[in-house]
């Protein structure tokens, strides 16, 4: 485990826009705050960035409501367009009451409206436009981690991230939708605590805790640093992507 760990925000991100070169403008932005990647390193990146240089827009203009949709609008007070592509991105409805909708996202996520966003979107030229996930966000994640090698000669693990609420619990936290290049998931079953016992059921969330230690630098709102440089985070677990964090249907507790 890491010795010392460290979290900074990246400055100097710009806006961006669909077809953006995203690990040119975090390199470039890293360059200008003097900061220079090293083995080990880790970024944390905010999945609307993402979504928005992979064009995951949709214009509500364009989206025509089905009856479901319009149903589910009614008891949830939502625009019937925006819930129309909370269907689209999901599986199933698991719950839907005055200003919630909780779904089981295509990428299995339970979350509200399928992480669909209208925040820090900018529609200033008349577009109504929803911003959606990324389509794999392990691949996006993927991807940013290798041109970030290509670019700087070095590989650092990567993390998209996102805000979830969580079942019992007020307020939202950083998770990791996507992950490369570090274990996601570390399965620690079969080790012995301090006194000797064996763990019978621990396994740590290893990049949702970097992604939420990310956020309190990050910001949530109008800070504009989608980036964040976490230094120190070494662990010689198998590197394991995102997707091992989702808890497989079959262990819904819930149902």
């Amino acid at each position: 485990m890491a010795q010392a760990l460290s979290f900074t925000a990246v400055a100097g991100i710009p806006a961006v826009a669909p077809g953006d070169d995203l690990p040119a403008l975090i390199a470039a932005a890293l360059a200008q705050s003097g900061s220079t990647l090293t083995e080990g390193d880790a970024l944390v990146v905010a999945q609307k960035i993402v979504s928005k240089s992979e064009g995951r827009f949709i214009d509500l203009r364009t989206v025509t409501p089905s009856a479901r949709a319009l149903e589910l609008a009614a008891i949830t007070r939502k625009d019937a367009r925006l819930v129309e592509l909370v269907l689209s991105e999901s599986n199933e409805v698991l719950r839907a009451v005055p200003h919630v909708l909780i779904v089981r996202h295509r990428l299995g996520y339970v979350m509200a409206n399928a992480g669909i966003d209208r925040s820090n979107v900018d529609s200033r030229d008349g577009a109504e436009r929803a911003l959606l996930l990324p389509v794999d966000p392990d691949t996006s994640a993927a991807r940013l981690r290798a041109g970030l090698r290509t670019l700087t000669g070095v590989a650092p693990g990567v993390i998209v991230s996102d805000s979830f609420g969580r079942p019992w619990r007020n307020g939202v936290i950083n998770i990791a939708l996507g992950a490369a290049g570090l274990p996601a998931l570390i399965d620690r079953r079969g080790e012995t605590d301090l006194y000797g016992r064996r763990l019978e059921v621990t396994q740590v969330a290893w990049a949702d805790g970097l992604a939420a230690g990310a956020a309190l630098v990050m910001g949530e709102g109008a800070e504009g640093t989608p980036v964040a440089l976490v230094r120190g985070a070494r662990h010689d677990a198998p590197e394991v992507n995102a997707q091992a964090l989702v808890r497989p249907i079959a262990e819904d507790l819930f149902r």
